[in-house]
């Protein structure tokens, strides 16, 4: 039986997972709604405490990632500028009041002009890029907010964020539309018709979304065609604005089935073949490069 050497920890706004991990494989795998977005600076303790159990026993190292290194989170972690390696930042150690914790917090990039930040994406890149070192190309990180990385000899060059996944959320629930999209089920054709849509005429999202309300009420719209429809119109004015990032470029995918599979046949229709690669995987992977920064510091 393989011991457990320390945890693997992604923290996001809306939920805590994490991996007890032997060098680079995980032993097991445990999860709870704890987002960093829930909890105050002293709560974050008592939830990984939560979330672990019994499966804690000694002392044990945890590197973590993500929105627990935010302002709001546990301790702030810095982030280091583009052009840089993906872990560029390093780690900061976060306050423990349990002996068996030593808690250490990926930094994130940031990128002065135009604005922007990532925070755990930085880690999944660096999973991907210890996995394909000679990687020169586009990473996209779909998710609440899609991220388009430029790779280039090992480093993050610049990269672009897109609220799109927050978006179909928000209009899914907080809108008109949550009346035409109660159900299951997809509609390719319906997916691949919006994708096309606003990816030529982006400046016809806002029109093209109250649509899916009155094709349901005059056409019978289904809900698996709405939430197709909507996905699409939300991701090919996305691909619109991402265009001088994967134009010509080789494009790798990270994400779970249910995110990436969406970008990756949208990118298809624009005649892009896109690899996609698991973002379990590929935050493990980078979470264990972290763990060997904080080895090599102390030697």
């Amino acid at each position: 039986m393989k011991e457990l050497d320390w945890i693997a920890v992604d923290w996001g706004t809306s939920h805590l997972r994490l991996w007890g991990m032997s060098g680079d494989q995980p032993l097991w795998q445990a999860q709870s709604a704890d987002g960093m977005g829930g909890l105050d600076r002293a709560g974050f303790e008592p939830a990984l405490l939560r979330a672990l159990g019994t499966r804690l026993q000694g002392p044990t190292p945890v590197i973590a990632c993500g929105m627990v290194g935010a302002r709001q989170g546990w301790a702030e972690a810095g982030y280091a500028a583009v052009p840089c390696v993906p872990l560029a930042a390093g780690l900061t150690k976060a306050q423990t009041d349990d002996p068996r914790l030593t808690v250490h917090i990926a930094g994130g990039v940031k990128q002065n002009s135009p604005a922007d930040v990532m925070r755990g994406e930085e880690t999944q890149i660096a999973g991907f890029l210890a996995l394909n070192p000679g990687f020169d190309g586009i990473v996209c990180l779909p998710g609440s907010h899609s991220k388009w990385a430029e790779i280039s000899a090992g480093e993050i060059v610049s990269f672009r964020t897109f609220m799109t996944g927050e978006m179909f959320a928000a209009l899914c629930r907080h809108t008109v539309l949550r009346h035409s999209l109660d159900g299951e089920g997809w509609d390719a054709p319906s997916f691949a018709e919006a994708v096309s849509e606003t990816l030529s005429r982006p400046e016809r999202m806002a029109s093209a979304l109250f649509g899916i309300r009155a094709e349901a009420l005059l056409n019978d719209l289904g809900p698996a065609q709405a939430r197709a429809r909507l996905s699409g119109l939300l991701i090919g004015a996305e691909l619109a604005a991402a265009r001088p990032y994967w134009l010509g470029r080789d494009v790798a995918v990270i994400g779970s089935d249910a995110v990436a599979a969406p970008y990756v046949t949208a990118l298809g229709l624009q005649g892009l073949s896109a690899i996609q690669t698991d973002n379990d995987a590929m935050v493990l992977k980078g979470l264990a490069r972290a763990r060997a920064l904080v080895t090599e510091t102390k030697h």
